[in-house]
C-alpha cells in the first residue's frame, strides 16, 4: 500500500511542480548533487557513492559477476590515482574520446559519440562546470531521460580498472575521463555494467535527448532516404546503422572489407561529390572501436579520392585510423541492414519546413489478470489492453490525402520501462506492439468506459507497429484521415507484467486521453419501506434476530453461509466476519451496528442482484469469475474504475490464480458503495476533491 501511495505522490509533485523537465530534472534515488558535493568538500572526504557502490554487484550478475573469470584482478581507481593531471575534458568533447573496452556496449557508445557532434545536446547530459582541479570531491553527476522524464544521477570516480588501465570506455587521451563518469552513471541507472550489453543505438539516442525514433530496414527503404539522412544531420538528428546477424555465432564478426556484423555504429555525415563527371552520394560512418575501418571503395587513401576536387578531398578524407570513414550510399545500403534516426525536437523529415511536433505521452502498466489483455490473437483479454484516444482535426499542410479525406502524421511510439534494471532476476524484454482503430461517430464521446470485446470483434484496425518484437520500443509513422482513434498498446502474450510509456507526436495540433480514466458510482439502491416487506420475509427476520428484532454481524454471517452453501452454480469460501460488519456499516443508518428489517431488506435485495451480476459475467459457467471478467461485472453494478483502481482491487479481492468467488464479489462491491457514499457525504460542492484532517482521515479508512 505504501507504494502504491508513494508513486500517486511523486506523479502530483510531477505534475504540480514540473519535475522531470530538463531544467528540473528528477534527483535520481534523491541524490542532490550540490549537497553531496559541498558536504564532501565541508568534510575533506572523497565521495562514496552507497546507491552504486565500488563493489562486484556493480560490475554484473552473470558474465560479470561476482565469481566469473571476467571480474578477476579488477580494482576500483580514482582518476586522479590513474593519471598525475587528470582531466573532465580535453580540449572539447569529441568522437575519439570514446574508445569501446571489455564491454559489449557499443550501441550506447555509437550514440554517444554521435552526441559529441553538438555541444547543446552533449551539455544537457554532460553538465559543464564539472572538473578534478576546481571543487573536486570525487563526485560527478549527468542528466538521461527515461520514460518522460530527465534524471540527474550522482557517481563517485571509483572507476574499474585492470593493470593500471580502464576496464570499460576510456578516451583516446589517457587524462580524460568524462565519458567513462558518463558510462558509470548509465549504468548506475540501469543497475549494473553487464546490463548495457546489448542494445540498439537508438535507445542511447533517445535517453540523451527524449527524441522519438524512425527505424529504416535498409532493404526496403524509400527512394529519397539519403535526402532523409541529410536533412535529419542538418537538423542535427542523432544516426545509427548496423549489420544484421542471422546467428548468434556472427556477432562481431568481421566481414572481408572490415565491417562489423552485429555491431552499432554512427552515421556522422551525408555529402554529394562530384566524381568522373558524375555526383556520387557518400556517407561518413563512425566505429566506437576506434578502429577496423571499411576498405572499400571512398576509404582511407582509397583509388576515388585521386578523383575528386582536392579541396574537397582535404575536407573530407582525412586519412588516418580513427574508426571514422566515408563509403558510397550504394555501398552504405547493400553492406547495411538498419538505419536508426532520433529526431531530436523532433522535427519532421518528410517536408521542406521545419517545425516542431506536438508530442503527447501517457505512462501505464500491464498487469497480469487486470490490463495484461495480450495481442489480438487472444480476443477474450485484448479488450482488457489500456486504451487511450486521440484526436486529429487538422490536416498536414501537405497532406496526401483526397480533399474528401484529407491527412494527418502522427509518430506513434511505444516503448517499455526499465528491462535492463530486470535482466539481473532474468526478466528481459517483452515483445510489444500497438493497434489504432478509427472511433465511429457514434462513440466518439465514449470516454468513461473501455472499449469492449463487441467493438473489437466488429472495427478493423486502421493501422498497428511492425511485427510484435522484443525491443525497447516500437516505433512508426503513420498517415491517418482526419477523425477519432483509439490506440490499444499490448504485449503479444496475455499476462505479461510490465510498465510502458506511450508517446504520439503530431504534426499539428492533436488532443489525447485514456479512455477509462475515471472513477463514477452510481450503484443498485432498492428503495424499501416497512409497509413494503412481505409478511414471509418479516417472519423470516423475527426467526433470525430473536426478541430484539436486530441483525448482528455474525447473524448476518451464519445466514449468508448457509444460503450459499445450498448453491452449486457459485462457489464461495463463506463471507468473513469483516465482510459482514462492513455490510452492516453500508447499511447502518442509526449507528448501532446491527440492521434493522428494512436495512435488512434493502441487503438482501443488493445481494440478489450481484448474485445476478455474477452468474451472467461468469461466461463458462465454472461458478467463479476471472480477474479480467470482473470489468463487466463492475461495469453492470453501476461502477466506472480507472485501471489502477480496478489493479488494487484484483490484488485485493482475486486469488492467487486469478479467481474471484461470489463471497469476495459481494464484498468488493460492497467496499466500494461505502467508500463512493463516504466520498460523496464529504464532498459537499460536488467538487471531485476532498480535505481531510488526520483524524477524519483514519476514521474514513477504518470504516
Amino acid at each position: 500500500m505504501s507504494g502504491i501511495i508513494a508513486k500517486m505522490v511523486k506523479s502530483r509533485a510531477v505534475s504540480e511542480e514540473g519535475l522531470g523537465t530538463n531544467d528540473n530534472a528528477v534527483k535520481y534515488l534523491n541524490q542532490d548533487f550540490e549537497a553531496l558535493r559541498e558536504q564532501c568538500l565541508q568534510s575533506g572526504n572523497l565521495f562514496k557513492d552507497e546507491e552504486f557502490p565500488a563493489c562486484p554487484s556493480a560490475l554484473g550478475y552473470q558474465k560479470l559477476g561476482p565469481n566469473s573469470p571476467d571480474t578477476q584482478g579488477i580494482v576500483w581507481k580514482r582518476p586522479t590515482d590513474l593519471s598525475p593531471d587528470p582531466q573532465f575534458i580535453v580540449g572539447g568533447a569529441t568522437r575519439t574520446d570514446i574508445r569501446q573496452g571489455a564491454l559489449g556496449d557499443c550501441w550506447l557508445l555509437a550514440a554517444i559519440a554521435s552526441l559529441t557532434l553538438d555541444q547543446d545536446i552533449l551539455s544537457r547530459v554532460v553538465p559543464e562546470n564539472q572538473s578534478f582541479q576546481e571543487n573536486y570531491a570525487g563526485i560527478f553527476h549527468f542528466q538521461f531521460w527515461q520514460y518522460g522524464e530527465w534524471e540527474d544521477v550522482v557517481v563517485d570516480d571509483r572507476l574499474p580498472t585492470k593493470n593500471g588501465q580502464l576496464v570499460f570506455v576510456h578516451s583516446e587521451a589517457g587524462n580524460e575521463f568524462w565519458s567513462a563518469l558518463l558510462e558509470k552513471a548509465y549504468a548506475k541507472l540501469n543497475g549494473s555494467y553487464e546490463a548495457l550489453t546489448g542494445g540498439s543505438t537508438i535507445e542511447g539516442f533517445e535517453d540523451f535527448t527524449g527524441g522519438i525514433s524512425e527505424p529504416y530496414d535498409l532493404k526496403k527503404a524509400p527512394a529519397d532516404l539519403f535526402q532523409v539522412i541529410q536533412k535529419a544531420l542538418k537538423v542535427e538528428s542523432l544516426l545509427g546503422c548496423s549489420i544484421d546477424i542471422t546467428s548468434a555465432y556472427e556477432t562481431e564478426d568481421i566481414t572481408r572489407q572490415k565491417l562489423v556484423k552485429g555491431h552499432a555504429y554512427s552515421l556522422t555525415g551525408a555529402q554529394e561529390v562530384n566524381y568522373r563527371g558524375r555526383t556520387e552520394k557518400l556517407v561518413r560512418i563512425r566505429n566506437p572501436w576506434g578502429e577496423v575501418e571499411w576498405t572499400g571503395a571512398w576509404s582511407d587513401n582509397a583509388p576515388e579520392w585521386n578523383f575528386v576536387d582536392p579541396e574537397v578531398k582535404e575536407a573530407l578524407d582525412k586519412q588516418c585510423d580513427d574508426g571514422e570513414f566515408w563509403m558510397s550510399y550504394s555501398d552504405f545500403s547493400k553492406q547495411f541492414s538498419r538505419l536508426e534516426i532520433c529526431n531530436l525536437t523532433p522535427d519532421t523529415l518528410t517536408c521542406t519546413e521545419q517545425h516542431k511536433w506536438n508530442t503527447t505521452l501517457f505512462s501505464g502498466h500491464w498487469r497480469r489478470g487486470c490490463t495484461a489483455g495480450g495481442c489480438q490473437n487472444y480476443p477474450t483479454t485484448f479488450w482488457t489492453n489500456p486504451q487511450f484516444k486521440i484526436v486529429l482535426n487538422e490536416p498536414d499542410h501537405d497532406h496526401e490525402g483526397s480533399e474528401q479525406e484529407p491527412c494527418c502524421t502522427v509518430v506513434v511510439g511505444l516503448m517499455q520501462k526499465n528491462r535492463r534494471r530486470r535482466r539481473r532476476t532474468g526478466d528481459d524484454l517483452l515483445s510489444i506492439g500497438y493497434t489504432l482503430y478509427r472511433i465511429p461517430k457514434e462513440l466518439e464521446n465514449h470516454t468513461d468506459v473501455h472499449m469492449n470485446r463487441d467493438f473489437f470483434s466488429r472495427a478493423p484496425s486502421a493501422a498497428r507497429s511492425d511485427t510484435y518484437i522484443n525491443m525497447r520500443e516500437v516505433s512508426k509513422r503513420i498517415r491517418l484521415p482526419v477523425g477519432e482513434y483509439l490506440i490499444v498498446p499490448t504485449t503479444f502474450e496475455p499476462f505479461k507484467d510490465g510498465e510502458f510509456c506511450l508517446r504520439v507526436f503530431s504534426e499539428k495540433q492533436a488532443s489525447a486521453l485514456e479512455i477509462g480514466d475515471v472513477a463514477k458510482g452510481n450503484p443498485y439502491e432498492p428503495k424499501i419501506s416497512d409497509e413494503g416487506v412481505d409478511q414471509h420475509f418479516k417472519h423470516l427476520f423475527e426467526q433470525l434476530t430473536g426478541e430484539d428484532s436486530e441483525m448482528t454481524a455474525t447473524e448476518l454471517q451464519t445466514l449468508l453461509n448457509r444460503v450459499v452453501a445450498k448453491r452449486t452454480d457459485i462457489k464461495s469460501d463463506g463471507f468473513t466476519l469483516f465482510t459482514c460488519r462492513e455490510m452492516i456499516s453500508l447499511l447502518d443508518i442509526e449507528g448501532t451496528g446491527t440492521l434493522g428489517l428494512v436495512e435488512f431488506k434493502i441487503l438482501w435485495m443488493k445481494i440478489q442482484k450481484y448474485m445476478e451480476i455474477y452468474k451472467r459475467v461468469d461466461t463458462d459457467r465454472s461458478g467463479t469469475i476471472d480477474a479480467h471478467e470482473i470489468r463487466s461485472g463492475l461495469r453492470e453494478a453501476g461502477f466506472s474504475l480507472n485501471n489502477k483502481v480496478l489493479h488494487i482491487i484484483i490484488m485485493r479481492y482475486a486469488s492467487s490464480d486469478l479467481l474471484i468467488d461470489f463471497d469476495s464479489f459481494v464484498a468488493c462491491m460492497i467496499r466500494l458503495e461505502t467508500v463512493f457514499k463516504m466520498f460523496q457525504l464529504l464532498d459537499k460542492g460536488n467538487s471531485g476533491e476532498i480535505n481531510l484532517s488526520l483524524p477524519e482521515w483514519l476514521c474514513c479508512t477504518l470504516v
